[in-house]
Parts: structure tokens; C-alpha cells; sequence
């Protein structure tokens, strides 16, 4: 069963939206028991680094979800979705992240508006598993003030003030800093694929 993880501000109704229009069948929840039985972890992000792994911490969600993506259970997360996975972010220094992957999530800082938000490209950089059938160039809707760096697991990535990661795949650990619940036929294809995986 997918499981999408509520740590109470997360865009779940957007993403129920888009499991619902695929057929697919989900729960909903909270609850660490309940995380550990998915089949299919997504964990959506929306708001403030920090509000959220607060969040997730005081629901007792921290040890599981680490525990379930290490165990190899397939794991989608979508914008702080993503961001989560890093050690660090600069929007809440003092707070740690779930250090799936090193390195520290940074502030964009330049002349363009900040944040960024709106449609922009993606742009492969290996193969792709979200991305199989879409175009090289597909469009994305996007809603942030802070970016991951490029990494090894980085299989696409977008430029906005300069280039940064759009796409981590890794095993089964898979995030997208766009959001694909808003992406329209693009964003149901990018969750379908991790649905089919």
C-alpha cells in the first residue's frame, strides 16, 4: 500500500488528488506503525524546513522513516520532501535532517525573484526512472526559496540563478523538488513511474 506520511502541513489533498486520478490505492497518516507496513513511502513538503522535521520528530516519524529508506522501501519526496534527505538547511541551521544524503540545503541568493515559483525545464543529467517518457526539456512547477546541490544521486536538475538538483534517484530513494501534483500531465507521469517502480 502507498503510504503518504501527514506531518500536518504537507500538500496531502493535491497528492491525494493525483494518486485518485491514477487509481491508485493509498492511506493516509501519521502514525510510525503504519509507515513501517508501506509498501510505498511519499512524504510531501510544503512550508519551513525546520516547522516540518519538528514536526516529524514530535510524531516519533524520524527513526522510521530512515529506517524504511534504508530497509529499501520505495520513498518519493517532493519539495522539503526533498530538501529533507540533506543533513542541514540554511532556513533553520540548528536543525538536522534526515542525512540520507550529505551536504547542506542552501538559500538562492542573486538579483532574480526569490522564491522561485513557476513552470521551468528540467534537464537530465543520467538516466532516469521518474522521468522515463517524458520529454528532455519537460516543464515543472516549482514553489521555493531554498535548493539542494548537485550530487551524485542527481539525475536532473533545473537552473534557476544557477543550476541545482530537480531529481535525486538513488536505489530506491527518489525526490523531486518540483511539485508534481502540480505539473498536470507531467507531474501524473513523474508518479505514475514511481508508482510502477
Amino acid at each position: 500500500m502507498t503510504t503518504i506520511v501527514d506531518y500536518g502541513a504537507g500538500n496531502i489533498r493535491s497528492v491525494r488528488n493525483t494518486l485518485e486520478e491514477l487509481g491508485a490505492r493509498y492511506i493516509v497518516t501519521n502514525q510510525p506503525e503504519t509507515v513501517t507496513r508501506a509498501s510505498k513511502i511519499i512524504l510531501p513538503g510544503v512550508g519551513h524546513f525546520g516547522q516540518m522535521m519538528s514536526a516529524i520528530d514530535r510524531l516519533g516519524l524520524r527513526e522510521v522513516l530512515i529506517e524504511r529508506i534504508r530497509a529499501g522501501v520505495p520513498f518519493l519526496g517532493i519539495c522539503i520532501g526533498l530538501q529533507c534527505l540533506f543533513e542541514l538547511s540554511e532556513e533553520a541551521p540548528n536543525v538536522k535532517g534526515l542525512s540520507i544524503f550529505e551536504g547542506s540545503i542552501k538559500r538562492f541568493v542573486g538579483s532574480e525573484r526569490i522564491p522561485h515559483m513557476g513552470w521551468n525545464s528540467l534537464s537530465k543529467v543520467r538516466p532516469s526512472k521518474l522521468l522515463a517518457g517524458l520529454d528532455e526539456d519537460a516543464f515543472t512547477y516549482f514553489a521555493h526559496s531554498y535548493y539542494a546541490p548537485v550530487i551524485g544521486a542527481t539525475s536532473a536538475t533545473c537552473t534557476y540563478i544557477q543550476p541545482y538538483t530537480a531529481v535525486i534517484e538513488q536505489d530506491d530513494v527518489h525526490a523531486v523538488q518540483f511539485h508534481p501534483e502540480k505539473s498536470g500531465p507531467v507531474g501524473l507521469r513523474v508518479v505514475s513511474n514511481f508508482l510502477e517502480l
